[in-house]
Parts: C-alpha cells; sequence; structure tokens
C-alpha cells in the first residue's frame, strides 16, 4: 500500500487517516484494524442469525437494525479509505477494495432485491486483513506463491476443463439415448448433469440407470471421475515445485541476471555466462 500513501504535501488529517487505517505499525494503527475485525466477525454472525427463521420472527426487528449500523459503519470506513489514499479509483480497483465495496452494497441492494443481504457474509474476506495486523507475512507469501502456481497453470488447466466438459457432453448424450424418458433422462441437460454427479463422484441418486448398457456406461464414467480428479492436482502441483523452487532461487545469472537455472548449471541458458554459485 505504499504506492497509495498521501504525498507529504497532503493535508495532515489525509495523512493521519492513512496511518491508522492502512499502518498496523502504531498504536492507534493496531487498535482500528483490531476493533474492524472484531465489528466484522460480529456483523457476519448477526446475517448468519438472521437466517435463522425462529431468531427472525422473534428480534427480526433488533437484527435488521444492528446490520444496517454495521453497514453504515463500513460504509464511513469504505469513505475514509477513499479520502486517505493517493489514488481513489487505484485502490476501489485493487482486491482489498473490492470487496469492501461488496462488504456493503447487499444492503442496499436488499432494499430492491429483498434477500440480499445475506450476500453479506462476505465480509468475511475482510479477516484476511488478520495476516498483515499480526505480523503472519509467511501466510502471504505461501498464498502469492499457490496463486502464481495458479497462474501458470491456467493454460493446461483450461485446456484439461474443455475437454472434460465435451466428455461430458458426450456422455450425457449417451446416456439420454441409451435409458430415455423411462429412466428419467427426459433430455441431454438431464444426462449432462447425471454425467456431472457421477464423474464427480458425488452420486445423488435421484437419476439412476436401469439397463444394463445404462449401467456399464455408469461404471465407465465412475472410474474416469477417479482418473480425472487427479489430473489438475498433478498439474498444480508441478508448478506449485516450479515455482517454489524458482522463489527460493535466489542465484541469479551474473551476466544477464536471469534466475531459474537447474541446480547443477554451470553455464546461464540464455547469455551463456559462468554461473559462480556457491554449492
Amino acid at each position: 500500500m505504499t504506492v497509495l500513501r498521501p504525498p507529504s504535501s497532503a493535508p495532515r488529517w489525509q495523512r493521519v487517516t492513512y496511518e491508522v487505517i492502512f499502518e498496523s505499525d502504531t498504536f492507534a494503527g493496531k487498535a482500528f484494524d483490531v476493533a474492524l475485525l472484531i465489528n466484522i466477525s460480529i456483523s457476519v454472525f448477526i446475517v448468519i442469525l438472521e437466517s435463522i427463521p425462529n431468531m427472525q420472527e422473534r428480534y427480526g426487528l433488533w437484527l435488521t437494525g444492528i446490520e444496517w449500523y454495521f453497514t453504515i459503519l463500513f460504509t464511513v470506513e469504505y469513505i475514509l479509505r477513499l479520502y486517505s489514499v493517493r489514488k481513489a479509483l487505484r485502490y476501489a480497483a485493487s482486491f482489498d477494495g473490492v470487496v469492501d465495496l461488496l462488504a456493503i452494497l447487499p444492503t442496499y441492494l436488499s432494499l430492491i432485491f429483498p434477500g440480499a443481504q445475506y450476500f453479506m457474509v462476505i465480509r468475511i474476506l475482510r479477516l484476511l486483513r488478520i495476516f498483515r495486523i499480526l505480523k503472519m507475512a509467511a501466510y502471504t507469501d505461501e498464498a502469492e506463491l499457490l496463486g502464481r502456481a495458479l497462474w501458470a497453470s491456467r493454460r493446461k488447466i483450461g485446456i484439461f476443463l474443455f475437454s472434460v466438459l465435451s466428455l461430458t457432453l458426450i456422455l450425457g448424450a449417451a446416456i439420454y439415448v441409451v435409458e430415455g424418458e423411462a429412466a428419467g433422462f427426459t433430455d441431454i441437460p438431464t444426462g449432462i448433469y447425471w454425467t456431472i454427479v457421477t464423474l464427480t463422484t458425488v452420486g445423488y441418486g435421484d437419476f439412476v440407470p436401469t439397463t444394463m448398457t445404462g449401467k456399464f456406461l455408469a461404471s465407465l464414467v465412475m472410474l474416469l471421475g477417479y482418473s480425472i480428479i487427479a489430473v489438475p492436482t498433478g498439474i498444480v502441483s508441478v508448478e506449485m515445485a516450479h515455482t517454489t523452487r524458482l522463489s527460493q532461487d535466489k542465484r541469479g545469472c551474473p551476466g544477464c541476471g536471469y534466475h531459474g537455472h537447474e541446480e547443477d548449471a554451470s553455464y546461464c541458458k540464455f547469455c551463456g555466462e559462468m554461473l559462480e554459485w556457491d554449492k
């Protein structure tokens, strides 16, 4: 957030507000963060209580009032965050900014769309700030490492998902043809639904093949399910190992600065410079 820190020429109140809201090194900043986390936890708990019919019937008015109290409180906090940073739009478009906005929108939307307030449970994402407050930077680094591994796997996973969707469509059409309406497969979308449920080994049991051909097809889909589950796991695991090795490899080429050579490499594969590593 240092890029969003207001300049020294900014009004004093803007700089003080930024330090209290975004910095957790000071007593005021840490107290603000702890109070914020407590309020977020309570607000999520209130939303959960409001969804219980008995609680809604007995304390509905009180729960709604508390809900609006937290929404107004977080709205003021969100405005102060936009006021205190150097570039308000940049913060609003960041992950934290989007989560902060989504944390207050459901209550206002509930005025137009009843029930939308239950989406306020998204406030739980704001508790991710606890890693910054408690100086648990290692957890943040691990999350970034996982994110980089997933991003590096996006093409392979995309091709894998396309293959699975194609297979699901074919198997869904096949079970529809084999079983037909007599077994409840009234259309191809129903067959696709059954294929997904069977392929993921969920098995709700609302549609069951009755013919021998259908049972054989179901057995095939079940076996495919176990095989398919292992594929994305392997893809991400390989990328995780590769990303972890690159993050731990601080030894860059003295010529071009490239990182990520093999452990037994003696020369840079890009510029040919000798790699003087401590082995």
